[in-house]
């Protein structure tokens, strides 16, 4: 664990705590970390401890100790993964339709981190013990290309990437319906679902901006083959979207048809980035899974 004292000064006074503390460790951890551990009561304000909005004054005392990964609250398991690239800072892997990408409440096992901490001696620890090296995720039942970070460096330098959008992704997604034009775009701010708590949905309470392109690239028999292109990162925001757009995919029993049969008919298949340490652009692209194969031949 390590610890740090710090002092307010005047040209501080009146600044957030998590700002604050967001600015002194700007190449070390992401204002949502520093959220957390404020909230976890690792923060504290002049021996107490205080909400992440709390305004600073002058001469303030905030005494930090930074909480280490407990990397062994997690059961490494012989899992085999779809390594598409890998190096001392990343790996970039193919992730399969059906698994979730990292322990929670209710499901400790068999997920993608799980997998991950057998095969890497080494993780970032920004996302605390139970997301280590998880920059960004996919739903347990989309499947595609997921980066991976092995050090805070890297962690840090990836997550900027997709703040600032400057990561190039591209799904491919089998629809409802034939869309009507080659291409378009979705501009519909996303949110939590009003009455049922575990959807999202197109809201303009409590919800942020999210905007999705999509092209089509093919039409047949009420079904249309897309490709999507994410400008923003909102939970279940692909599908909330195609289902606004009365488009919704196959196979999404949450937002769409119940009664279908088949797989969430979505796919992660690119994503490109800068390199962290080498600063070289990188691309990657995955097949179609094959189940998927099989519902474009149906």
């Amino acid at each position: 664990m390590q610890s740090y004292t710090l002092k307010v000064e005047d040209k501080s006074e009146g600044q957030r705590l998590d700002l604050f503390l967001a600015v002194e460790f700007k190449d070390k951890f992401s204002r949502r970390y520093l959220q957390q551990i404020i909230t976890d009561g690792h923060v504290l304000l002049n021996g107490k401890k205080v909400k992440t909005h709390h305004k600073l004054k002058n001469g303030d005392q905030i005494a930090i100790d930074f909480p280490s990964e407990a990397k062994t609250d997690i059961q490494p398991q012989d899992i085999p993964l779809d390594i598409v690239y890998e190096d001392s800072d990343l790996l970039v892997i193919n992730k399969p339709y059906g698994m979730v990408v990292h322990p929670a409440p209710g499901n400790y096992s068999n997920t993608l981190v799980n997998a991950l901490v057998h095969h890497c001696d080494k993780l970032s620890d920004i996302n605390q013990s139970f997301r280590p090296g998880i920059v960004h995720r996919l739903d347990k039942d989309t499947s595609g290309l997921l980066l991976v970070a092995k050090n805070n460096q890297a962690h840090m330098n990836l997550a900027k990437q997709f703040q600032d959008h400057s990561i190039k992704k591209k799904y491919v997604a089998l629809v409802h319906g034939e869309v009507e034009f080659d291409e378009g775009q979705i501009e519909a701010p996303v949110g939590r679902h009003p009455r049922i708590r575990e959807k999202m949905a197109v809201t303009f309470k409590q919800s942020k901006e999210a905007k999705t392109i999509y092209r089509v690239i093919k039409r047949s028999k009420g079904v249309s083959l897309l490709e999507l292109y994410p400008q923003t990162g909102r939970t279940h925001q692909l599908r909330v979207h195609l289902a606004y757009l009365g488009h919704p995919i196959l196979g999404d029993k949450k937002y769409g048809k119940t009664q279908d049969r088949c797989r969430l008919a979505l796919h992660a298949k690119s994503i490109g980035f800068v390199h962290p340490r080498t600063k070289k652009n990188m691309e990657f692209e995955s097949e179609l899974p094959a189940e998927l194969k099989n519902l474009l031949q149906e």
